[in-house]
């Protein structure tokens, strides 16, 4: 992928650019066969490759410059405000919509904030697109709500301009830190949630709900779970699966089938809500999303399920998630995760579990990062 900003040394965000594609592929793989060693694993599968640009179908743009001259992107090392408007990891609509969004800035008069002064209003613009439909969500992240009432007279113009916008919103997120957002959301649009459909699975997106960067990855990341517990259950059967951490319900909802129950447990309400509309869009009956903590359920928890899924974030399950599920002792575990490291701490406190297959998926080209599947069977 050539990026002049990254090459001008503008933008040194994908970290790995310089590096050609097979070697980055290569050094991860090289990587993670090296954390995952000491588990003796019995099967590394090849990486799953990725798209090397448009990947990306959410952005995250720092807003920058002057009402009448507004960027949208990132403030570098050097403190020069870089517009990445035309960054290549973006999908090529993304490229309207970003210059309409300047042009809306303008029009409603949205002062772009100063983290050092203290001063201005508008702080971030979040866009997510729908690979399914490729509508969008917008979002603009603000310090006050000053500026709500300009951004709600000016909202119908952008709309007409970008009927692509299924959902906006305003979030108010009002410390003077470069916090992404805040616990407020105003939704703008007759439209809540923006809907999503991976492989056979409608997933519904809210503006705070967690979802993947690369949809296209997270389908066959999805797809693949869903294979691998096909082939487990031509030699052993499940009745009951747990998926921790579970967001909109990406793994439950793709692995679940007639005849088994599934539990779902995610901290977010906004995401369970989603969960539970796409279950019932599917018309599934024996299923259970719940608001919760999953350290907690599976703490007060006394029986295990056949299938225990982890999705857990960046920090890993943690000791106490880890001696539950040492506890519980379900016959089969599905662990998923963005932080090779962390998931390689777990693994090594599961001593009664054998790995049996791991395999990576680039969900991050050019940069360091990566997701991971991994499959284990509880020890006789």
């Amino acid at each position: 992928m050539h990026c002049h900003h990254f090459h001008a040394k503008r933008c040194q965000s994908c970290q790995w650019l310089a590096k050609p594609y097979a070697q980055q592929l290569a050094d991860k793989q090289q990587q993670l066969t090296g954390l995952l060693a000491p588990l003796q694993p019995e099967k590394i599968l090849p990486p799953e490759v990725s798209a090397e640009q448009g990947f990306r179908y959410k952005a995250k743009m720092v807003v920058l410059g002057s009402v009448e001259d507004p960027i949208l992107g990132i403030v570098n090392a050097e403190g020069e405000h870089v517009d990445l408007a035309d960054c290549p990891l973006y999908p090529p609509a993304f490229t309207p919509v970003f210059a309409m969004c300047k042009a809306f800035i303008s029009r409603a008069n949205l002062s772009p904030y100063n983290i050092t002064a203290r001063q201005g209003e508008l702080k971030y613009i979040l866009l997510s697109q729908s690979l399914h439909s490729r509508r969008f969500m917008l979002r603009f992240v603000l310090r006050s709500k000053n500026c709500l009432a300009s951004i709600t007279k000016h909202l119908p113009w952008l709309l007409q301009q970008l009927p692509e916008i299924e959902l906006a919103s305003v979030n108010l997120q009002p410390a003077p830190a470069a916090i992404l957002e805040g616990t407020e959301e105003i939704v703008l649009t007759e439209q809540g949630v923006l809907a999503e459909q991976l492989n056979h699975v409608p997933l519904y997106l809210q503006p705070q709900s967690f979802f993947q960067t690369q949809p296209v990855m997270a389908a066959s990341l999805y797809n693949t779970a869903a294979i691998w517990l096909e082939e487990l259950q031509q030699e052993a059967s499940f009745n009951q699966i747990w998926d921790l951490f579970c967001g909109v319900g990406g793994f439950g909802l793709h692995l679940v089938r007639p005849g088994q129950s599934l539990v779902g447990i995610e901290i977010a309400p906004a995401a369970i809500a989603s969960a539970k509309r796409s279950a019932k869009e599917m018309g599934l009956q024996n299923v259970s999303f719940q608001a919760l903590d999953a350290s907690a359920f599976a703490k007060a928890a006394l029986n295990a399920p056949d299938l225990l899924v982890v999705n857990p974030p960046r920090r890993g399950l943690g000791n106490g998630l880890c001696a539950d599920i040492e506890r519980l002792a379900p016959g089969w575990l599905l662990y998923s995760s963005c932080n090779a490291n962390s998931m390689a701490d777990d693994l090594k406190k599961l001593n009664h579990y054998t790995l049996l297959k791991v395999q990576l998926f680039d969900m991050f080209a050019h940069s360091s990062h990566y997701e991971v599947l991994t499959l284990l069977q509880r020890k006789s």
